[in-house]
């Protein structure tokens, strides 16, 4: 199981990939447990399409992999994705951390 301590540098199709093959399930098998086409699961293995929440929770699921850590390795590389290119990549990671905080303390008090 992955630990949500370790960062995978896989990406998510890789890891998702790696894990279907060592369970030796097929592509269809586990594109039938999520109800969709296996060439869209095929998609989001090569990276060329991104899954569903829904979709991430039914593959941690199939693939016996802590649905926690699945979806945070996924959250974490689409936002990294996004910003790796900016110099101020770091900084952006501490705003975006403290107006989490903001958001969710203010989602309590509503």
């Amino acid at each position: 199981m992955m630990s949500s301590k370790i960062i995978h540098m896989e990406t998510f199709g890789q890891i998702i990939r790696a894990k279907r093959e060592s369970l030796g399930l097929l592509l269809r098998q586990v594109a039938s447990y999520l109800d969709i086409d296996q060439a869209i699961l095929s998609k989001i293995e090569r990276n060329e399409r991104k899954p569903t929440k829904n979709n991430i929770l039914k593959l941690a699921e199939i693939l016996k992999l802590d649905k926690e850590d699945l979806f945070i390795q996924y959250m974490s590389e689409k936002i990294a994705y996004e910003i790796a290119e900016e110099d101020c990549a770091g900084k952006v990671l501490k705003a975006a951390q403290q107006k989490v905080k903001y958001i969710k303390s203010n989602l309590v008090k509503s």
